[in-house]
Order: C-alpha cells, then structure tokens, then sequence
C-alpha cells in the first residue's frame, strides 16, 4: 500500500510540475485571430476578477477553450506560499487555509504560474470540493483533506466547458463559493474552510440547452461568438494554426514581445484600477441604461461600472469616460434581460436599441 502511495505522488508531481512548460506551449493570446468581443472580456476580467468571470456561447471549434487556456498563460507568475496546495498570496491570503495557519512564521515564497483548471462534466462533488484521502486514513490512521478542484483554481480560472450541461449539485456548489469566495467543507468527519476566490469561465453551444437563471447571473459578462464569414480572416487563422502545428517554438517566439506587452498591460491596468475615478454622469449613465432596460436587481449597474472600470484602466485613462461604458454595456447586460415573448430580435439588438437612445445613433 505505501508503494502504492509513493506512486500517486509521483504522478501528481510529474503533473504538477510542467506547468509552466504547459504554459509555454499554449497558442499565444496576441495570435488569436478574430473574436474582439471575448477577447476584450477575457482580458478586463484578468485585470478586475471582481467583475465576475466570463460566459462564451456560440458554435463549437471558435477558440473559446484556446483563448481561456492561452489567457493564463500570458500573465505573469505570481507569488505563492511554498507548499501550499491552495496557492495562497504571501502578501494577502496566507494564513486564511488550514496549512499557511499551521505553518505561520516557517513559510517560504515562490514563483508559480496562474493555473486553469478544466471542470468536466463527469466531475463529481468530491472531486470538486475536496474530500477525506482515504489511502491516507487507511494505511496511516490520519484524517486528512485532499483538496480538490475548488482549491486549485484559488488565484486563477476555472473553466467550465459545456457549462450549461453541468449537473444542478454542482451548479449550486459553485454559486456559494463564487459568492462567498471560500470553500467550507463540512463531510466525513471534516470541518474546514479554504480561499476560493476564480475566475469562472463558462463555454458552450447554446443549442444544447441553456443555463440556469441563477448561474447565468452570477456571471459578470456574457459574450457570444460564432464562426467568422470573412474569407481573408478564416485563412489567417489556418495560417497561424499551421504554423504553430509545424514549429510552436518558432511561432512562440514570434509572438513572444506581443505577449509581453499584452501582459504587461494587464498588470499596469491592475495597479491604476485603485486610483481610477468614476464622474458623476457615468453613474447616472448605466442607472438610466439599466432602468431603460428593465434589468432586475443592482447587479447589472455594478457589473456595468466595475467592467468600464477595468476597460478605462486597460485604456491608460484617469476615469471612466461614457466611451468605455458603451462599450462593455452588451457583454454586461446581454444576458440579465428578462425575456420579452412580443420581440423576437433578441437581447443584444434590444441593449444596441437602447445604447443608440441614450448615447447616440454614433
């Protein structure tokens, strides 16, 4: 049996290791061709993680698991407590998990990449939340937790594809962590919470059904993608494709000052988000929006505001302009409309229709 121990840990090494030499090798984010609006929301909800997460729906094979993927792997490492399975921030969290409390004043720091973490659709709720390691209990009498997907994802993304096919248990798991940032596991003999603050990131085919009320509000941007009808840009995208296919290391350095400055960016939008101020016409602007719309609850103002926030900062700009609102307006509220049986254009026509009024047909 301690053979049989030894050989799972060496296998979550060898797993956990190569992450960073995964991450080298994601198509990079500066090459994704096409797809401006998920791109631009993947990227503000890098810079806010408050906004959110991300919603992609829309055809199968248009990069939405491509562009999540090569997201994380364009930011920069981030500090982590050596040791800790729950990646927790030196400088902030440490301290909130079972093991950074038992180890105060004996930890030590490292560079770590932003992990993605894939929930399939076969996960089940142990996987999910964490559970009793048995092998442990059994071959050395401890009780002692395994972490599980949750705890992974802390600090990063958690990728749900095909999400509006996930099972209701978990959906309603989800909803109390996104909502409350933390893990608290109450099973087996357990008692125990964890930081658990994502980026959720959902894809899917609407066809195949839709979401829950519930977990469709809970995420801060919704974008819908299909596949590009413009010849010259379906040809780019075979292009660099192929050319990453037939020689990554040559594409990756290609694109790699891209990628540097695009990160790059992402950080300094980060540190000018503190200092970023918000006029007063702003404000009145997404109520009066929100109002026009008849969206229910505050959640879409807030939304509204944190993503043209994000948007300004990811800009270089001191406030937040009507620009930046107008733009965020329809991944932000796109998908909190309540359905109207007398209009059949849908709700991204009806929150243009509304911009058009309020800004301007400019």
């Amino acid at each position: 049996m301690n053979s049989t121990i030894a050989a799972r840990s060496d296998l979550i090494e060898r797993n956990a290791a190569p992450a960073t030499a995964r991450a080298r090798r994601q198509f990079p984010f500066s090459a994704i061709v096409g797809q401006d609006e998920m791109r631009l929301c993947l990227l503000l909800a890098a810079v806010d993680p408050g906004i959110g997460g991300v919603l992609v729906m829309g055809d199968r094979g248009t990069g939405k698991s491509t562009a999540v993927r090569a997201l994380a792997a364009l930011l920069p490492p981030m500090r982590v407590v050596d040791g800790c399975p729950y990646h927790c921030d030196p400088a902030g969290d440490a301290g909130a998990c079972p093991v950074c409390s038992e180890t105060l004043g004996e930890r030590r720091e490292k560079l770590a990449p932003v992990p993605t973490v894939d929930l399939p659709l076969g996960t089940t709720e142990d996987r999910l939340v964490g559970a009793l390691d048995l092998e442990r209990a059994l071959v050395d009498g401890v009780k002692q937790f395994q972490p599980g997907l949750l705890a992974r994802a802390h600090r990063g993304f958690l990728y749900i594809d095909e999400v509006n096919l996930l099972e209701d248990h978990l959906v309603d798991l989800l909803l109390d962590v996104a909502a409350s940032g933390e893990n608290v596991v109450e099973r087996e003999g357990l008692s125990l919470r964890h930081p658990a603050r994502f980026v959720l990131v959902g894809s899917g085919n609407p066809e195949e059904g839709d979401l829950r009320p519930q977990l469709l509000d809970r995420f801060g941007l919704a974008v819908e993608v299909s596949t590009s009808r413009v010849l010259a840009e379906r040809v780019e995208v075979l292009r660099r494709r192929d050319a990453f296919d037939t020689d990554s290391a040559g594409f990756l350095g290609q694109w790699a000052e891209a990628e540097r400055e695009l990160g790059a960016r992402v950080l300094a939008a980060r540190v000018r988000l503190g200092s970023m101020t918000t006029p007063d016409d702003v404000l009145e602007l997404s109520a009066r929006l929100c109002m026009a719309l008849g969206t229910d609850g505050l959640r879409g103002e807030l939304t509204l505001l944190r993503a043209a926030r994000a948007l300004a900062a990811f800009d270089g700009a001191e406030m937040i302009a009507p620009a930046h609102l107008r733009r965020v307006a329809l991944p932000a509220l796109r998908h909190r409309l309540r359905r109207n049986p007398l209009d059949e254009a849908g709700a991204a026509p009806r929150v243009e229709r509304a911009l058009a009024d309020l800004f301007g047909a400019a």
